[in-house]
């Protein structure tokens, strides 16, 4: 009779069970396009699934009644669907997403975002909300440095002074672009991130793209690709204020308005930011300002214009270390100031000075044009410009023969070490503007003889040019930091070498850029696309120095430009925020690079089911100008050189098979065809042209494996990439000490490695994260090459022995384990520890004497451990919200050393390389209201 009751009541609590039991379903679209990887959960709870490669989603559920399923995909409005759980099947069929911002999906189409389980490359997605809770008063490219292969480093510890590696390729070579526009200097490839220190605040995802990336252009993407994509106008109306705290007196300060979009169409959103601080390296104080506006005017179904400016005016003070200074490990070591000890920096009449302060303002402009021509095609145009303006400051000069880093002009604020020795001070500012002024104080009688005035400079040997004979009394009174004047018989002209007293001097490298990018889709059917567009440049980059401080004197006597007998140049330019750049005196250098570049690109893709693949192609002209106006004469053929052409381009293919909705796999192979950078073609800094350029090669393949379930997330990667052809020139010695110039062509590297990342989430309050990265980066072969006097005459031969040194600057093999805890609603606790070894000196390899006979290796650098930790507090007020953030930065103070500039393997030696350490414990703490 028990066992007939429990019979019926387990058959009983069966049926009841599977009657309540819903299965719900349905398809999350944009417009007509599946969005894959979404995100479906039951509000309040730990349910949930992701659509697949057709962006359908099926779950079950045991709950019952009214409940609220949310939606959601990064790029994307959050949408929460009204559902009523009764048992059974509930089919929602077709939902909409819409983009957050106006424009947005567009603009990613040009930016060539990478689709999660479509597009076969290796990706992270970093969206707006990790870089606003995370970064703090980092740099902006330390919020990426926790995906595999990459490492960051703040180099000398200034203001906007970071830079990033992927996969062992440094930033000339990784490809950065905001909203599809390439940001790489044409010149020297270059990313300056002091230029780009507001996109924390405007950025709105940033994607990195590892290895040959999505990007359908020609662009130097040996490493990958950095795409950001900014906040377009916004669809809601309101805003954000914000206000953040942190270390050595970081401030700064935000606000961001939006109109929302009005009946006619017009939307408008407006970000500022104002940031200053002292900097956690001595000396190296800081003051920005960044800006985005952006406008939306959707006028039909068929076409929309949008218009963004953004940029980042700022000046830091820096520090910069060469091998002159005397600055090493062993100074950081013993100073009192330990890692934070900078040598560039003093007192100048009661202010904070520096050798080293940066100065930049590079506003960019967009207007983007989308046009639906028909329900098949599309046609997406971004017009842009960029205007560039600023540069860097150092010394220029000598007294009675000492450089600038001479311990002499270094004070002894510091105490001595146990020998007696006075540690390494500051820089005596103040002491230079009165010996440069005549005076002969007894606190400065070590800098030697007095200074003597313009007209008692000259000397038997210093003939100054007609017209400034001080014997006639020019400028015979005054203080004038000169350059010692000698006639070159050879150029039939006089010429300088440094002497006479310090000055600081501006060099500024501006530019003006302008660009058109034209992107046609056009779908077949559902299962074939294709994708074709232009990419068209014209570049122009101003190179001159100019004085930014006389510290004392009355001027300073220029004569390196040879259509100038000789200039007193009087004027002094303040290196600040929005430098001003008119009517500028130049010394020491004058030249334009000029740079034209126009490219095609195409790639037709299918996609059908679980399989979509890819098959790419670009090419593009490249065009090269120098101008030079102080090394030729005015008028002569040779100041401007003619245009030097070279070809380029790419092949790229790849694959990606959902084997279920669950696992993924993908390939990809590409091949690169790359115009060498601009000093490439010009040699010694003058309009002398590279006869033996040639175009560096890539070849590079991927393999990957994806996994996405309920809880877990992981990609595994395996790539290898070669980079062949590379050329660097070199002033070397031949047998029986002749010198001459090897051109060194062939160099090569080889990188290969393993990547993995994987996200659990166990619990909707809990998300555990790894990183592993085990990279084997080298040089590919040794390497001979002729060597020739200045008549071109082959003098011997010159031998580098790299075949199997490591390829420095980049840790190659990093890891990093975190986890992120709701412990009650809206209190969110993070914590991760990252580690870096294999880490090797950066280090010249055509210049670095250890290579000329074999057998030897870069310098390895010793590995290390990084804490971090942080919190996250929002509060509903209303239909506005709170948030507090807070980040704690290598919490336990490790000291470590982040780069070597030198490449010293002596034994005992270690101490003698010129290295930067990390930054030591860092902190911020953040307001930010929403409405």
């Amino acid at each position: 009779m028990k066992k007939s009751l429990l019979l019926v009541l387990f058959f009983s609590w069966c049926t009841i069970a599977l009657a309540q039991q819903t299965t719900i379903q349905g398809r999350i679209l944009e417009d007509t396009e599946p969005i894959i990887g979404a995100n479906i959960v039951l509000k309040g709870t730990t349910q949930g699934t992701i659509t697949d490669i057709d962006g359908n989603f099926k779950m079950q559920t045991d709950l019952s009644g009214e409940q609220t399923l949310v939606i959601s995909f990064i790029g994307f409005k959050s949408l929460e669907q009204k559902v009523s759980l009764t048992g059974g099947a509930v089919n929602l069929g077709d939902i909409q997403l819409e983009g957050e911002s106006i424009g947005l999906q567009e603009v990613e189409v040009i930016a060539s975002v990478a689709v999660d389980r479509k597009t076969p490359v290796a990706v992270a997605n970093i969206d707006a909300e990790i870089i606003d809770e995370q970064l703090g008063n980092q740099e902006f490219p330390e919020i990426l440095r926790f995906t595999p292969s990459t490492y960051v480093t703040k180099q000398g510890g200034g203001y906007g002074d970071a830079r990033i590696n992927l996969r062992g390729f440094d930033q000339v070579n990784t490809a950065v672009m905001i909203n599809g526009v390439p940001v790489n200097d044409m010149e020297n490839g270059s990313v300056y991130w002091s230029n780009w220190a507001g996109l924390q605040d405007v950025a709105s995802k940033v994607q990195v793209q590892r290895g040959l990336s999505a990007s359908k252009l020609a662009v130097a993407s040996v490493g990958g690709t950095i795409n950001i994509i900014t906040n377009a106008a916004e669809m809601d109306k309101g805003g954000a204020a914000s206000v953040t705290y942190g270390n050595d007196g970081y401030q700064k300060y935000a606000l961001n308005l939006s109109t929302g979009l009005g009946k006619s169409g017009l939307a408008l959103t407006m970000q500022g930011a104002y940031t200053k601080g002292d900097g956690y390296i001595d000396g190296t104080q800081f003051e920005g300002f960044s800006y985005l506006a952006s406008m939306a005017w959707v006028m039909n179904k068929k076409h929309s214009v949008h218009l963004t400016a953004l940029g980042a005016a700022q000046w830091h003070n820096q520090r910069s270390l060469g091998v002159y200074d005397g600055v090493t490990i062993a100074t950081f070591k013993n100073h009192p100031r330990g890692a934070k000890y900078n040598p560039s920096w003093g007192d100048y009449n009661g202010e904070v000075f520096s050798w080293r302060r940066n100065f930049y303002h590079k506003p960019k402009m967009f207007l983007n044009w989308y046009w639906n021509i028909s329900e098949k095609t599309e046609l997406a145009t971004t017009a842009y410009a960029s205007f560039g303006r600023g540069g860097g400051t150092g010394p220029r000069g000598r007294i009675n023969g000492s450089y600038d880093t001479s311990s002499k002009f270094r004070d002894t604020r510091y105490k001595a070490d146990a020998d007696g020795n006075p540690y390494m001070g500051q820089v005596r500012f103040d002491h230079i503007a009165r010996w440069n002024r005549g005076h002969s104080d007894a606190a400065f009688a070590d800098f030697g003889a007095p200074k003597p005035n313009w007209g008692d400079m000259s000397s038997g040997t210093d003939k100054l040019p007609d017209g400034y004979d001080v014997n006639n009394g020019y400028f015979a009174d005054k203080y004038v930091a000169y350059e010692s004047i000698y006639y070159n018989a050879d150029k039939g002209r006089y010429e300088t070498t440094q002497n006479g007293g310090f000055v600081r001097r501006a060099s500024i490298n501006s530019h003006n850029w302008y660009g058109v990018l034209a992107n046609l889709t056009h779908k077949f059917d559902q299962k074939w696309t294709l994708i074709s567009g232009l990419d068209l440049r014209s570049y122009k980059g101003i190179h001159y120095r100019r004085i930014d401080n006389l510290l004392g004197n009355d001027a300073f006597f220029s004569n390196e430009n040879m259509n100038n007998a000789g200039v007193f140049v009087t004027q002094e330019k303040k290196s600040r925020a929005f430098a001003e750049l008119q009517n500028d005196q130049q010394i020491d250098y004058y030249n334009d690079g000029l740079v034209r570049w126009i490219g095609t690109f195409g790639q037709i893709e299918y996609s059908k089911d679980r399989f979509s693949a890819h098959l790419s192609g670009a090419l593009s002209h490249q065009g090269y100008k120098r101008v030079d106006y102080f090394n030729y004469r005015d008028g002569d053929a040779d100041q401007e050189t003619s245009w030097q052409n070279r070809w380029g381009g790419n092949l790229k293919a790849g694959a990606n098979y959902n084997i279920d909705r669950h696992h993924n796999v993908f390939a990809n192979v590409g091949w690169f065809s790359r115009q060498p950078l601009f000093d490439a073609v010009f040699l010694n800094y003058v309009n002398d042209i590279n006869e033996n350029l040639t175009n560096e090669k890539i070849i590079s393949y991927e393999l990957g494996y994806g996994l996405r379930t309920d809880f877990v997330r992981l990609n595994l990667n395996l790539y290898h990439t070669t980079w062949s052809d590379r050329f660097r020139q070199q002033s070397v010695s031949v047998a029986g000490g002749q010198q001459g110039t090897a051109n060194l062509t062939g160099i090569g590297q080889q990188h290969r490695g393993v990547e993995l990342d994987v996200t659990v989430t166990p619990v909707k309050t809990l998300d555990i994260y790894g990183m592993f990265s085990l990279g084997d980066w080298t040089y590919k072969d040794n390497i001979t090459a002729d060597v020739f006097d200045d008549g071109q005459n082959k003098i011997g031969t010159h031998s580098l022995y790299l075949k199997d040194v490591k390829v420095g600057d980049a840790g190659q093999t990093t890891a990093r384990i975190g986890a992120s805890v709701e412990i009650v609603k809206g209190l969110k606790l993070r914590g991760s520890w990252y580690y870096v070894d294999n880490l090797y000196a950066d280090f010249n390899p055509v210049s670095d004497e250890i290579f000329l006979t074999e057998g030897n290796q870069a310098l390895k650098l010793p590995s290390y451990n990084l804490a971090d930790f942080g919190l996250t507090y929002k509060i509903k007020l209303g239909g506005s919200e709170l948030r507090l953030n807070a980040n704690m930065n290598n919490a336990f103070d490790t000291e470590y050393i982040a780069e070597s500039e030198t490449n010293i393997v002596e034994e005992g030696k270690f101490d003698d390389n010129v290295a930067y350490y990390g930054f030591g414990r860092t902190w911020s703490a953040g307001l930010k209201w929403s409405f």
